[in-house]
Parts: C-alpha cells; structure tokens; sequence
C-alpha cells in the first residue's frame, strides 16, 4: 500500500475505534438507566432494550483489540496483507471492514473449517 492509502485506512480506524467508544458509552448508559414504572409491559420492554445494548457492548468490546491491531499493522508496514498467505487483502474487502486479517479466499476457508467443527 502506498502512504496516501495508508493514511486514509488509519484515520478510517481511528475514526471507527472512536465511535465504537461511544457507542459503548451510549449502550452502558441506556442499561445503567433504572426503569421507575411497576407496569409489567414497560419492565419488559426496558429489560429487552437492555439486552440488546449488553449485547452491543459485547460485540463492540470484541471490536475495540481488532481496530488496535488493524492501527499496528498499519505502524508496522504489514496493513493490508492476510497474515496467513501474505497475499494483498485487496482495498475493496479493507473498505468494508478495515480491521480484515485475511484475504477472502483464506477466510473463507477458515469459516468453512469453523462451520464444520462447530457441527
């Protein structure tokens, strides 16, 4: 990758690792919340919204290391590569999901051996 894609892809991640901070922050909050209502419909509804903002914590957390990492391998001049056959991951795959480790075809293949483990 040259500097100038390099450039954009961390001000990209930067800009991810940011709002996933806030989404974060603006999850907690909503849970962190106490309902004030003994109406079993609103309890239910609050319980439900807060499981699906525990739940956008949980993903968003797991997201913070990748977007750490993703901004190494940008330091260390490896960004952009599948860590497994070294191929060039490709700008198209790194612009939907810059935190990409590997290439499609090894992802691919990994998912495919995940899949039949899990079955």
């Amino acid at each position: 990758m040259n500097p100038d894609q390099l450039a954009f892809f961390k001000q990209l991640l930067l800009e991810l690792h940011e709002l996933t901070l806030v989404r974060v922050r603006e999850a907690k909050d909503q849970m962190a919340c106490s309902l004030d209502s003994s109406d079993v419909s609103d309890r239910a509804t609050w319980e439900e919204q807060s499981s699906i903002a525990l739940r956008i914590v949980e993903r968003e957390q797991k997201l913070l290391p990748k977007i750490q990492q993703a901004l190494e391998r940008i330091r260390c001049d490896e960004f952009g590569y599948c860590l497994e056959s070294g191929e060039p991951i490709g700008i198209p795959r790194l612009l939907a999901r810059p935190t990409a480790e590997y290439c499609a075809e090894v992802k691919a293949i990994k998912e495919i051996g995940e899949h039949h483990y899990k079955e």
